[in-house]
């Protein structure tokens, strides 16, 4: 019934052996088998079709965490559609730019902003605008939905055929979005179900959102290529996963999940005794916080390395060691190299230049922008991902920083990560970033922004260290302390928005 798709027919082989097993564990307390997953899933597949969806048709959606959510993307794909997530977060000036930019066929919001999105949709020609509430079960898309049978035909994909868009943030310029095709998706899962030895007994504890690369095809995919079950978490809940780890294995989350836990008085050894694996990614893992978490749970967390235009690149091993500090090697099938800005060549082992990813997991360009897309991606394959950093002997990959966020003082290079793990190591410091702010005579100047662990503000003890440990270019000019980094959706701190707040605070020294 779906061997003609090829993303479809994948993420349901396995699963079809589990047909009476449990995908999900509700927080209601229900239980979703993967055989009603995939009957509402052939049933929305319906409700896009009749709502003019063909092959190729884009399908924005921006609503709420819920099963029936997970059930939309799965139709997505087995009616020949591409999906287009879009943050919750997002304003209704952010959304109009993205179904003018995307032409979606089909646009599904939130039940509450109906009269918001309506004449924003109509304005760029979206053919038909669905609803769903926060629940799931309520809206028109649920109302069709309940109306259809199941047993459903996949429209035919091809490997190459696309199945999803995702928009970057869009931090500077304008957000561009990324083109996912089924073998990119598909491939990726596999071999992160091999890689983390993923098998029918895992049960996942997923509390990401799912308009996002990690909560969407990484959680979610490999759940479903596996066979195994989930406790689909609504929002992040410090006591709703405290209390699933007692019966679940593998937990996938961002730093922020990390740094919270550990300050949950529930979080013991024997709490964690069933588990096998913590996964961090989405942002830099502090050191500080792998070693404590490792101290007081007995596991190491496992870091790896993705971006939204290519999937997962990276990761420390499973069996093996995990690198603090580090986003560990090339998963299989996957090229990593360190490459010179300038002329585009190979670096050696411990110098730090621009990474370059190739494989079947990365994006096939972005939309729209083929100007874009040359820039970026090599005609060879290989991804100018932006991202700064460097290997070591032994190719585990250490990211230094963004090529954006490169300071450059007085003609000197600061990667502002070096900078950070100093200032990071002094007692007072919970943690810190590092940006350059306009300098009449550097150029740029190195400002740091701390966050200290409590109300002693330790800028003398902070520049000693400084000055003992880093060339004096790299010294901070200047040192402010907040009571919190601003950070996206998905724990990322926003150093545009610290440039844009903080450039002008520098007084030259």
């Amino acid at each position: 019934m779906y061997h003609s798709n090829y993303l479809a027919s994948i993420l349901r082989s396995t699963s079809l052996k589990q047909d009476d097993a449990v995908f999900a564990y509700l927080t209601s307390g229900e239980e979703v088998t993967y055989t009603a997953l995939f009957a509402n899933a052939e049933k929305t597949a319906k409700v896009l079709i009749k709502a003019g969806v063909e092959p190729g048709d884009r399908v924005a959606v921006q609503v709420g965490k819920s099963i029936t959510t997970v059930e939309l993307y799965l139709g997505c794909i087995l009616s020949g559609g591409v999906f287009l997530p879009l943050n919750t977060d997002y304003t209704a000036a952010e959304v109009e730019y993205f179904l003018t930019d995307a032409s979606p066929k089909v646009f599904v919001c939130d039940q509450g902003v109906e009269q918001v999105m309506g004449p924003i949709a109509s304005h760029a020609k979206v053919k038909t605008l669905l609803t769903l509430d926060a629940s799931g079960l309520a809206g028109s898309l649920f109302e069709r939905r309940e109306l259809e049978s199941a047993g459903f035909d996949a429209v035919p994909r091809e490997a190459n055929d696309l199945a999803a868009i995702l928009y970057t943030s869009g931090t500077t310029g304008r957000s561009k979005g990324a083109m996912l095709s089924h073998e990119a998706l598909a491939a990726n899962a596999l071999t992160l179900v091999e890689h983390w030895q993923f098998s029918p007994q895992d049960r996942l504890i997923h509390a990401l959102p799912i308009f996002h690369i990690h909560g969407l095809f990484v959680a979610l995919n490999i759940t479903l290529c596996a066979g195994s079950s989930l406790y689909f978490l609504n929002r992040f809940d410090l006591d709703e996963i405290v209390a699933c780890l007692p019966k679940a294995s593998v937990l996938m989350g961002v730093p922020t999940f990390y740094v919270r836990l550990l300050k949950h008085a529930e979080l013991t050894k024997d709490r964690v005794a069933n588990m096998r694996l913590f996964v961090s990614g989405s942002a830099p893992l502090l050191a500080e916080t792998h070693q404590a978490w490792q101290q007081k749970t007995g596991h190491a967390i496992l870091e790896r390395y993705g971006m939204t235009e290519t999937n997962m690149n990276t990761s420390n091993p499973y069996d093996g060691e995990r690198r603090p500090g580090t986003v560990g090697l090339a998963l299989p099938g996957v090229e990593v190299k360190i490459t010179d800005s300038e002329t585009g060549l190979s670096l050696t082992s411990g110098e730090v230049g621009q990474i370059e990813v190739r494989g079947p997991n990365l994006f096939t360009g972005y939309w729209q922008m083929p100007e874009k897309t040359a820039e970026e991606l090599r005609s060879d394959g290989w991804f100018i991902t932006g991202d700064l950093g460097c290997l070591d002997d032994d190719a585990y990959l250490t990211i230094v920083g963004r090529s954006k966020d490169l300071i450059i003082s007085g003609g000197y290079n600061v990667y502002p990560k070096e900078v950070e793990l100093v200032i990071d190591e002094h007692a007072s410091v919970l943690e810190s970033a590092v940006m350059g702010v306009p300098h009449a005579d550097f150029g740029e100047a190195v400002v740091a922004i701390v966050v200290a662990k409590g109300e002693d503000n330790d800028e003398a003890g902070i520049r000693a260290l400084c000055s003992a440990s880093l060339a004096a270019y790299k010294r901070p000019k200047s040192i402010l302390f907040v009571d919190e980094l601003p950070r996206n959706t998905m724990g990322k701190v926003q150093k545009a928005k610290l440039r844009t707040e903080y450039s002008s605070a520098l007084t030259q020294r």
